[in-house]
This record gives C-alpha cells, structure tokens and sequence, in this order.
C-alpha cells in the first residue's frame, strides 16, 4: 500500500474530493514525522505505537573491503503493534 491508496481510500469513505484528501492525509503524516522528530511517543488506539528510541554506537564492516567502520550513535523509529493488529 502506498500513500495514494490512502489517499483513495478517504475519498471513496469520505466522499471528499481527491484534493481535501490529499492535504488531510499529509497534514497527518506531517503532523506524525514532526511528533517523532521531537522525540514524542505516538499512540494509536487499536493499531500500535512509534516511538522513538537511541541506537547505539557499534563496529560494522564494509563488506567490499571487510574494513572496521565505526557507526555513530543515533536515533531510530519502532513500532509495536497493538493487539488488533497482531492478530492479523
């Protein structure tokens, strides 16, 4: 599923045009990447959670050379799906 399958998926239940529906599905994916930029915990009921947690620092190697890289500590997304979900 892409974004456009979204985006017709609110037009055909909304019976919106296709334009609302575009600024309303990329308000919310907007309003979601701002969220988790900040380091927030997104919650949503029936489906699952992001959140934002730190990676830590670690030794990985090219495999073109097998050369020691080192790799900086950063930030990564998860998700956990909610019950609903997991039982799919």
């Amino acid at each position: 599923m892409i974004k456009l399958d979204i985006v017709n998926a609110v037009v055909a239940r909304a019976s919106i045009s296709r334009t609302k529906a575009e600024q309303a599905v990329e308000t919310i994916f907007e309003a979601l990447k701002n969220a988790l930029g900040r380091g927030q915990r997104i919650e949503l009921r029936k489906f699952g959670v992001f959140s934002v947690r730190p990676r830590k620092t670690g030794i990985g190697r090219n495999p073109k050379t097998g050369e020691e890289v080192n790799i900086p500590p950063g930030k990564a997304v998860r998700f956990k799906p909610g019950k609903e979900l997991q039982g799919l």
